[in-house]
């Protein structure tokens, strides 16, 4: 009876073995090094080496293309890259511009809070690092919009220090080749994936590895449909072997996106002028023009009277204007008034003033606000 029962008790053990998940493979150091050396190897050959950050490669450009390359893919970006280094060379030129110059220059990208976070942080550098960026992790890191994957890739791609990254497109990648189940924005799950992305880093080459895990992710291993046959780690990649790559990584638990409304007003004077209000600065799209805007139709009216010398009801009503940002949808319910004044209190003041066509270009407007204005034109 002894014998019969450690048997059974053996048989239930090799039976929880099989059914219990096998654990995500972690690379060894052979692995790792073959990761990074299959990846150098792609790079050459496939990588993207025309960039315009790249040429030539300094601090301060790589550090704006970073910034700029956070929520935006890179044919979007590389214009506006282009621009602004056109206006702003350097450092020391971004600290001394004028928000609205910074605002203006970056109009029409998105995310607004970088381009501030961007200017307060040149700002800092001249105060505490000699206008210049600071080559080390936790001084990168305490300046405003820089966390810790964004100093790394700038340390990595700017001087070659050995940092390692973890991006979207790098957490994709990683996710995928190891087989980490998981939504990667869970700490958890983040502390697995970069402790993977710190056994890969080759000893040499960081700003080519740098830039070959951005283009893998960017280029072969995207979110839908990856391009696996031309993938240099395809052989490795647990997704691929398992038939999971659609279901890697795991997205973020979804959520319905509230959709809101606001009441948009677009005055222009005699001369062809548009009245644009500046926004708060905080809260969405802050510091930026925009048209004069309001939640509901009552405030709108309400402002209206207060502010201007015309009927409300003489208004032109537009189609309404879809907007999405992160968190939530929003419908623009533009009026217009044409050859109207402002009440002789109100004026022209520093957040509420006319401008001419002309001068619209070089003001930070939101995307949605310039569309409807230059519709017009």
């Amino acid at each position: 009876m002894k014998a019969t029962s450690q048997s059974a008790k053996a048989n239930d053990r090799k039976a929880r073995r099989k059914s219990a998940p096998a654990p995500a493979p972690v690379a060894d150091n052979t692995a790792a090094d073959a990761f990074a050396a299959r990846l150098l190897a792609w790079f050459d050959v496939s990588g993207r080496h025309d960039l315009p950050w790249q040429h030539p490669r300094s601090p301060y450009r790589v550090w704006l293309s970073e910034i700029m390359l956070q929520q935006t893919q890179v044919k979007t970006a590389a214009p506006y890259f282009e621009r602004f280094v056109a206006s702003l060379p350097d450092l020391r030129a971004l600290a001394a511009a004028s928000q609205d110059t910074v605002l203006g220059l970056w109009s029409g990208l998105g995310y607004y809070a970088r381009a501030r976070n961007l200017h307060a942080a040149a700002k800092l550098c001249v105060e505490r690092h000699g206008g210049e960026l600071p080559r080390d992790l936790d001084a990168l890191t305490a300046l405003p919009g820089i966390g810790r994957s964004t100093a790394a890739a700038i340390l990595s791609q700017a001087w070659g220090d050995r940092h390692a990254i973890l991006d979207g497109n790098v957490k994709r990648v990683l996710a995928r080749y190891h087989g980490i189940d998981g939504f990667p924005g869970l700490p958890a799950v983040e502390r697995q994936l970069w402790a993977l992305a710190e056994s890969h880093l080759p000893p040499t080459r960081m700003t080519d590895y740098t830039q070959a895990q951005m283009d893998l992710g960017a280029t072969v291993c995207t979110r839908a449909d990856p391009a696996c046959m031309l993938c240099p780690v395809q052989s490795d990649c647990v997704a691929r072997i398992q038939g999971r790559t659609a279901e890697l990584p795991v997205p973020k638990p979804g959520k319905a996106v509230p959709q809101r409304y606001a009441q948009v007003l677009w005055l222009l004077d005699r001369g062809g002028r548009v009245l644009l209000q500046r926004r708060p600065p905080t809260g969405v799209w802050a510091a930026l023009w925009t048209l004069p805007q309001h939640e509901d139709e009552e405030a709108a009216e309400r402002w209206f009277e207060t502010h201007v010398d015309a009927e409300y009801a003489d208004a032109e009503t537009l189609a309404p204007v879809a907007h999405a940002f992160s968190h939530y949808k929003l419908e623009l319910r533009p009026r217009r008034w044409r050859a109207v004044a402002l009440r002789a209190r109100v004026g022209d003041n520093d957040d509420l003033r006319w401008f001419a066509r002309a001068e619209l270009a070089a003001l930070g407007i939101p995307a949605p606000i310039r569309k409807l204005i230059e519709a017009s034109a």
